[in-house]
């Protein structure tokens, strides 16, 4: 049987989408960004900059690179001095792969070349193309990822921002009891993210599911070398997906790249859900105090992270 002539006229736009994108950020050249290392070689380097207990085997799975070849990678690596390896407390026959701080320094200035590079791509596009070509990138991630969610993330949209407001308000007085006082805040904090918006430091994503807005996050400035998360939401509806998660992934990715080097967030002890998702995502808690807000004595934590 001949393949279906659409399938095949699909499968050369995607071809042609690929030859074009392999030349738009260089991957036909020998070494990436004009540096010494190839793109597998930056990509090892990005992974062990920002996880800490990798294994070679961990780095073959997941980056999907035999074994032999990681091997001699790694072991330049630990010629020139930017990787070492120690053995891992929970199996003694394992090493563990970090970088050193040679490695860290190299890293990093391979972080800012990649940045700078994809900032001046940016920098010649509107700022209505820039999001929608975000939005497209997002969707071909979440259509190819190994788990195809059911959900996009996109930028938010005239009305995203009542939405806020109206679903953390609703999800606080309904499961927790909050009062009106919490429903001001929030209303006060995104219209202060409208009203003083800097696209350098701050972001927004809304997390849509078959059309319905069913999540969101926001990052924002805390000073110079600090962003901040604020209000991270998934709706009851669409709990289990991993939004929540990925909409933390999304804000650390981003506060990375716009140059932050410390993210906190502020949150409240009893919700519990939410400070898997931070615990998980590498965040500890820094603070803790007693207050009396939204009609209900609580516990305020303060939970942060290196970026």
């Amino acid at each position: 049987m001949s393949p279906n002539p659409q399938v095949l006229a699909r499968a050369e736009t995607v071809r042609r989408f690929n030859r074009f994108y392999t030349r738009q950020i260089g991957l036909l050249h020998e070494h990436l960004l004009e540096s010494e290392f190839s793109l597998t070689e930056a990509r090892i380097l990005y992974e062990l900059a920002h996880r800490s207990g990798l294994t070679s085997s961990d780095l073959c799975r997941e980056l999907g690179l035999n074994a032999g070849y990681l091997s001699r990678v790694i072991a330049g690596f630990e010629k020139q001095g930017l990787v070492a390896k120690t053995r891992s407390q929970a199996d003694a026959r394992v090493s563990e792969l970090a970088l050193t701080d040679a490695g860290r320094a190299t890293f990093e200035v391979l972080n800012l070349a990649s940045r700078n590079e994809v900032t001046a791509m940016l920098g010649r596009m509107t700022e209505s193309s820039q999001q929608q070509l975000v939005e497209a990138m997002t969707q071909i991630e979440a259509l190819l990822g190994e788990s195809t969610p059911s959900y996009i993330l996109r930028d938010p949209q005239p009305g995203d921002m009542g939405w806020v407001v109206r679903q953390q308000a609703v999800l606080y007085t309904r499961e927790y009891g909050w009062n009106s006082e919490f429903e001001a805040l929030v209303a006060e904090i995104v219209a202060k993210y409208l009203r003083d918006y800097d696209p350098s430091g701050e972001r927004c994503w809304i997390a849509e599911k078959d059309g319905k807005a069913v999540g969101s996050v926001f990052v924002v400035r805390h000073d110079a070398e600090t962003a901040q998360l604020r209000m991270l939401y998934v709706d009851a509806s669409a709990r289990g997906l991993g939004i929540g998660h990925r909409l933390v992934d999304e804000c650390l990715r981003f506060a990375r790249t716009a140059g932050y080097k410390r993210m906190m967030l502020w949150t409240n002890s009893i919700l519990t859900d939410a400070r898997k998702i931070y615990e998980k995502a590498g965040f500890t808690l820094v603070e803790e105090e007693a207050h009396h807000s939204f009609g209900k004595d609580l516990v305020g934590q303060i939970w942060a992270r290196d970026l």
